[in-house]
């Protein structure tokens, strides 16, 4: 039972001051006037004073609260370094057996694990949490067990008692990191790109090194191995071999006495694009298709146009003098022997044999497709005729031939059952319910020896697409693909197809029509398989430890497959289904939890030191915990301090009026009463 005096004033307090100062300044004058019974009324007024002060006897019932103490438990990754996992445990029973003995003391045990999305140590998230959901009058104080190494200071709550941090680890603890700066997501295919690399060592490290090796890796092939400098920055220039995904793998060795190797390793995955494609466009003869190729290739900021109408063949003598006329010559010996490797892509439009391009000009398109590059023929009647560019040289890489057939008649294009398959025509056909409008033109092929992924007339072959030597080559029976584009009869996918297939010839490795890939989500992977195959058998996973896994791929859309895979670690996989092979990193690059693997108290010693608290290393023993009056320093030599709070529940109030209206009725009457017969008897 506790009691106490309160008061519950009748009138604002400043009215009764008030009322008081008129009391005294009567006091004054009656003293002055040297009048009798003052006194008595006097006291009469301070009764009445008293009255509208509001006096209270109040009694309370109280049940005393135990003190909280918060436990915090720090089982992120880098505290299964080295014994920290062993020396965390004994030492947080030993502490929570010392409090448990406590009276009036209560232990909450928090567990901090790794943060979701390589985030780090999220103690003071933790600790945050755990005070909102507990009183703040009750906390007595908080214990951390850690390596120190947290990644969320400025969540830092604010702490009511002394805050300690007995932190894991020993002195003699050292560790070697490797790190990457400046790694991009992206990259130019064929610029350079700078990276900073830096191997250090931490903690109490061995003296006299001044070398180290490092082995790099790209996409798992066999690494190369170097020594650099230990502790100073290195710039790496890189140039990527390939566009896509291109997986740089950089190690270490492990070093017999360092805490960890998972700081050893730094995957860094960088996406190869193309910074402009060249494509040459030569027309044989102005007509409605060709400001269609124009417009395709000039619409994608991607790619540098060179195109090239022949508007007066050799053949047309007119008498008009050259230098009247306002036509640029065909560079023929520049473009096509000179700089006819810049080019990515070559595009034959109608285009004949006129005598522009000698013989010797077009055998070297042929060599230039077989090294690598890629050509495209629209193929109008010119390609039937005699004069046909498929009697040159390049009959050699050319995937059909002309029967000298032009056939003048409607047809609606439609995806072959392979087309269906391949990344260059997958998913065009028409919603159901509706049509392609038709063409009205197509060259009569035979022979072929390519793809065909679209039929025209009679399912005769319409797009037929090969590879020759290392290039590409793509033959499109007809001139009136620029019929969808005007929207004849409800036109068609037009500028998807002819973006498509100049995409394809060009190499990117999202058309590749026979691919390997996978994409990560945390540690998993959807492995995605592309062929033109029915029937693709399993796939086979190589783990960064070495272990094989053989999953079977489920077909999704026609020449896709795939399947989902949980990877059990961090690292480098390497995927494997028949020749096709890829590799992924699944997780991050550079875990953080392991940036900082020496234990340290200089991160929390800002919020320790306001609080009273401590830091102690466990090495030295489990300390012993006392009691301390707030504001006094809670921690020594050898123990920590918590702080009883004294918190209580009231079960009840009783409140006694000291001034009831009858007493003070009483008091007053008999005071003015006493004051008059006073004041009557001089």
């Amino acid at each position: 039972m506790t009691s106490s005096i309160i008061f519950d004033p009748l009138l604002p307090i400043w009215l009764i001051a008030a009322l008081g100062a008129m009391v005294l300044a009567g006091i004054a004058l009656a003293l002055w006037r040297g009048l009798s019974g003052w006194a008595l009324r006097a006291l009469a007024a301070f009764v009445v004073l008293a009255a509208l002060a509001g006096p209270v006897y109040q009694q309370e019932d109280r049940e005393p609260l135990s003190d909280i103490v918060l436990l915090v438990e720090d089982e992120s990754a880098s505290q299964n370094l080295s014994d920290r996992a062993a020396q965390t445990q004994a030492a947080k029973d030993a502490i929570a057996a010392r409090l448990d003995a406590r009276d009036n003391t209560e232990v909450r045990r928090i567990t901090v694990p790794d943060g979701e999305e390589n985030t780090g140590t999220q103690l003071m998230s933790a600790l945050s949490e755990a005070m909102a959901e507990e009183p703040r009058g009750r906390i007595a104080g908080a214990i951390m067990l850690s390596d120190g190494r947290l990644h969320d200071l400025d969540r830092a709550p604010d702490m009511p008692a002394p805050l300690h941090l007995l932190h894991t680890g020993r002195d003699t603890d050292w560790d070697r990191r490797l790190t990457i700066k400046n790694a991009p997501a992206f990259a130019i295919l064929g610029e350079e790109v700078t990276m900073t690399l830096t191997i250090e060592d931490l903690g109490a490290a061995p003296e006299g090194i001044e070398n180290v090796p490092i082995d790099i890796s790209v996409d798992g092939e066999e690494p190369q191995r170097f020594n650099i400098p230990l502790g100073e920055e290195i710039k790496l220039p890189l140039t990527l071999p390939h566009g896509g995904r291109n997986v740089l793998q950089f190690t270490t060795p492990e070093v017999d006495g360092e805490l960890t190797d998972r700081n050893n390793t730094a995957l860094i995955q960088i996406n190869g694009v193309r910074d402009r494609l060249s494509v040459l466009l030569v027309s044989g003869e102005p007509h409605p298709g060709g400001r269609t190729w124009r417009n395709l290739l000039k619409s994608d900021s991607s790619v540098d146009l060179v195109h090239f109408t022949i508007l007066r063949p050799p053949e047309k003598q007119d008498g008009v003098p050259v230098r009247e006329l306002s036509l640029i010559a065909f560079p023929t010996r520049e473009l096509f022997l000179e700089k006819i490797e810049d080019f990515d892509l070559i595009i034959f439009d109608r285009y004949k044999r006129r005598g522009i391009l000698p013989s010797i000009y077009l055998d070297n398109v042929r060599n230039y497709v077989e090294n690598g590059g890629a050509m495209l023929i629209a193929a109008g009647p010119d390609f039937a005729s005699a004069d046909s560019i498929y009697r040159t040289p390049i009959e050699a890489i050319v995937p059909a031939r002309p029967t000298a057939r032009v056939l003048e008649q409607e047809y609606r294009p439609k995806v072959t059952e392979l087309g269906q398959r391949h990344p260059v025509t997958a998913g065009l056909e028409p919603e159901e319910g509706s049509e392609w409008g038709r063409w009205l033109r197509q060259i009569e092929l035979e022979g072929e020896t390519g793809q065909v992924v679209m039929s025209g007339a009679d399912e005769r072959p319409l797009l037929i697409l090969d590879r020759v030597g290392e290039g590409r080559v793509a033959l499109l029976a007809s001139d009136h693909a620029w019929l969808w584009h005007r929207g004849y009869e409800g036109g068609g996918p037009q500028l998807e197809l002819l973006r498509r297939l100049a995409h394809w010839m060009m190499k990117e490795p999202e058309l590749e029509e026979e691919a390997l890939w996978a994409e990560a989500t945390g540690q998993t992977m959807r492995i995605i398989r592309r062929s033109l195959d029915q029937d693709v058998g399993d796939v086979t996973i190589e783990t960064p430890s070495g272990d094989v896994v053989e999953l079977p791929l489920e077909e999704v859309s026609p020449g896709q497959y795939e399947t989902i895979y949980d990877g059990p670690e961090i690292g480098l996989y390497r995927l494997t289904h028949g020749d096709q092979f890829a590799v992924i990193g699944l997780g991050p690059a550079a875990p953080v939890e392991f940036e900082e693997t020496i234990a340290s108290a200089d991160a929390l010693m800002p919020l320790i030191d306001p609080t009273g608290g401590g830091a102690k290393a466990l090495s030295d023993g489990v300390p012993r915990i006392r009691a301390v009056r707030a504001g006094r320093p809670a921690a020594g030599r050898d123990w920590i301090g918590i702080t009883p709070r004294g918190a209580y529940e009231t079960r009840s109030v009783t409140q006694l009026p000291l001034m009831p209206a009858w007493l003070v009725l009483l008091l007053t009457s008999t005071l003015i009463l006493a004051g008059w017969l006073r004041e009557g008897r001089r």
